[in-house]
């Protein structure tokens, strides 16, 4: 019926019936969208950051953000490509890096991270859309192991913070790990104060560590748009607090193992926890298409952050955390996927 119909139309010399390739089920939502919402979700953050850390915030981000810009434009000019920096994914890597960085670090740091996220780890691999890991880690990875000193030097939050002459200090996470929490309360004062610091980011760290209440309310945004769900961030979080809760305590004195006796909150405030889980490991790319994959992606990220926060030599984990599970990606996604309506097992010998 179908032939005929069409044949029926050429013959009057009407347009014939034209079928365009799937999918064919479209969205308003485009891939440049999406990423400047992700990038005005970030916006709160970078606003603390930028009041907690002063010019050094702008700085640092600044430069992440022109060098990823620069180098995706020199590089698809280089090889003759369409230029995409107006689709917002160059701009996004570069402030999800900058936000990845403590405030006083040189120059040539925010520049070597974002040649390294933007050409190695996204352009090489094809683009947006056919990255492996997540480049702006990548690209933070990178410049930890190639300048771990300079990588590792905290500044206590001030607005006056211009030049590299500030306090220097260590992160809630390095004093919990090397003092236990007796030092750390010692130095924040009681729990809630010290729960209070953490939550509104009056605190050493990388730029977008410090604040949980601004991710919180970017993370917000991105679930009223639909663009991220709670599979990932939910099964991540849930994950550090229930281990943290259970192996996260300690005696102290004797420093022993104290089980069910740790403080989850501690744990889901600190460090770049809210920043991965909802910026980072929520990347469309780089992690499970399936719900039931998703949410042992997550899992898999809660694991290997507080092994390494418990047992590691670094304070944090989450930078590692995602990137490994990166790379089992693709097999949890063929290990979880559905079994297609009416098909027919393989059959034993």
């Amino acid at each position: 019926m179908i032939i005929v119909r069409e044949e029926k139309l050429v013959e009057k010399k009407e347009h014939p019936l034209i079928v365009s390739v799937s999918p064919h089920v479209r969205g308003e939502e485009t891939v440049s969208r999406i990423m400047w919402s992700v990038n005005l979700a970030l916006l709160p953050v970078f606003i603390m950051s930028v009041y907690y850390f002063g010019p050094r915030a702008v700085y640092v981000t600044g430069l992440c953000v022109l060098a990823c810009v620069l180098s995706e434009y020199a590089f698809q000019k280089w090889l003759r490509r369409k230029v995409t920096i107006s689709d917002g994914s160059a701009f996004l890597t570069g402030l999800l890096l900058g936000m990845n960085l403590p405030p006083g670090v040189p120059f040539y740091i925010p520049l070597v991270g974002s040649v390294v996220a933007i050409i190695i780890t996204k352009q090489l691999f094809g683009g947006l859309g056919y990255t492996i890991f997540n480049p702006a880690l990548i690209g933070r990875a990178f410049v930890l192991i190639s300048f771990p000193k300079l990588m590792t030097i905290w500044y206590k939050p001030t607005s006056a913070f211009v030049g590299l002459d500030a306090t220097t200090t260590a992160t809630p996470l390095g004093i919990l790990k090397e003092g236990g929490l007796g030092q750390l309360l010692e130095i924040f004062g009681d729990k809630m104060h010290l729960y209070e610091k953490l939550f509104l980011g009056n605190t050493a760290g990388s730029l977008g560590e410090t604040s949980a209440i601004a991710l919180l309310i970017g993370a917000g945004y991105l679930f009223y748009k639909r663009y991220i769900t709670w599979h990932i961030p939910l099964s991540f979080l849930a994950t550090v607090g229930v281990l943290a809760w259970i192996f996260g305590g300690k005696d102290i004195e004797t420093g022993k193992l104290i089980f069910f006796a740790g403080d989850p909150l501690i744990h889901l405030l600190s460090g770049g926890l809210i920043l991965g889980a909802f910026f980072m490991a929520t990347d469309y790319v780089t992690v499970p298409t399936l719900r039931k994959g998703q949410i042992i992606f997550g899992v898999g990220c809660g694991l290997i952050t507080m092994l390494i926060r418990l047992k590691g030599g670094f304070p944090e984990g989450v930078m590692f955390a995602i990137l490994l599970m990166n790379c089992f990606s693709p097999l949890i996604d063929r290990q979880v996927r559905t079994k297609p309506f009416g098909a027919v097992g393989e059959k034993k010998k």
